[in-house]
């Protein structure tokens, strides 16, 4: 059995809003144990049998029959996470900047969102092929080169971005 953290993508924005007693509800119905969410953007913790592609297929398609919108997850085993969290060179908490780890199912795609964040200035760093932190002033983030250029829609279905301070918590939830 393999502890697994998923991280929803777009929801409780742009009018996809999903209560998170809801969320749990629908993802219950899954072949999933322990299934937990965390605050309401979109952080489950669950464990499976099955392998994080299958879950991450699972996931997405319960959420498009229940809620009625194009779902994307990203799904990694709490251990891959503790260890990206661990290689993150940046703090979670620190005067004026804001900690940020974007993660992405699609190694080119997410290779493709590091150049071009390096292309306009962007303070970031790759943990892995399937995580990249970076880092912006407070009160700026979505006006950051990377917040920008994650929000297009080519890597809607791809990428998600989560405050280290969330990852941390995801963690913990986890047990990781």
């Amino acid at each position: 059995m393999t502890r697994y953290a998923v991280f929803l993508r777009g929801i409780n924005v742009n009018g996809i809003n999903i209560k998170m007693a809801d969320l749990k509800r629908e993802l219950a119905k899954l072949p999933l144990q322990g299934v937990e969410t965390l605050l309401a953007s979109g952080n489950v913790v669950c464990s499976a049998e099955a392998p994080a592609s299958e879950v991450k297929d699972l996931v997405e398609q319960r959420l498009r029959e229940a809620f009625g919108y194009d779902a994307w997850v990203i799904v990694l085993p709490a251990e891959r996470v503790r260890e990206l969290v661990a290689a993150c060179p940046y703090p979670p908490d620190d005067d004026g900047m804001h900690t940020y780890i974007t993660l992405g199912s699609d190694e080119e795609r997410l290779r493709e969102l590091f150049d071009a964040g390096a292309g306009a200035g962007a303070e970031q760093v790759s943990l892995g092929p399937e995580a990249m932190a970076w880092r912006c002033p407070k009160g700026a983030t979505l006006d950051s080169p990377l917040s920008k250029l994650g929000a297009k829609a080519r890597y809607k279905s791809t990428t998600t971005t989560r405050n280290l301070r969330t990852m941390l918590k995801v963690l913990d939830a986890a047990g990781a």
